[in-house]
């Protein structure tokens, strides 16, 4: 299986595939909760900012808010759609206020969302 984003594993003695993350449906995704030893990042682009300042980080069709560990990947991700913009979430405040963090075999962070008071 050639998938350079790591988005997709095996399963079953390879006799299967799934998705890691980023599923639109209800899944039992098999995760386990895991907490970030430093702040992870979201990327997105400018023209979202002003919108999730006020609400935060929303899964949207999604099970999870997908944030990354480096800010080259939040950056990658935040250019899809134009200009990037990337936040830093405050992970220590979020698991001290009962937010609970999982991570994807690929490495993707995903939280279940990400109130505006932890972004900067």
């Amino acid at each position: 299986m050639n998938d350079e984003k790591g988005r997709h594993s095996l399963k079953d003695n390879n006799t299967m595939i799934r998705a890691n993350q980023g599923h639109s449906i209800k899944i039992d995704l098999d995760l386990k909760e895991k907490q970030p030893n430093k702040d992870l990042f979201h990327g997105t682009a400018t023209q979202f900012v002003s919108v999730i300042l006020k609400e935060g980080l929303k899964p949207m069709q999604r099970h999870h808010v997908h944030l990354s560990d480096n800010i080259d990947t939040a950056r990658q991700v935040g250019s899809r759609r134009g200009k990037p913009h990337i936040f830093t979430v405050d992970t220590t405040a979020m698991i001290n206020d009962g937010f609970k963090f999982y991570q994807s075999e690929n490495g993707v962070w995903l939280v279940d969302n990400v109130p505006a008071k932890y972004l900067y």
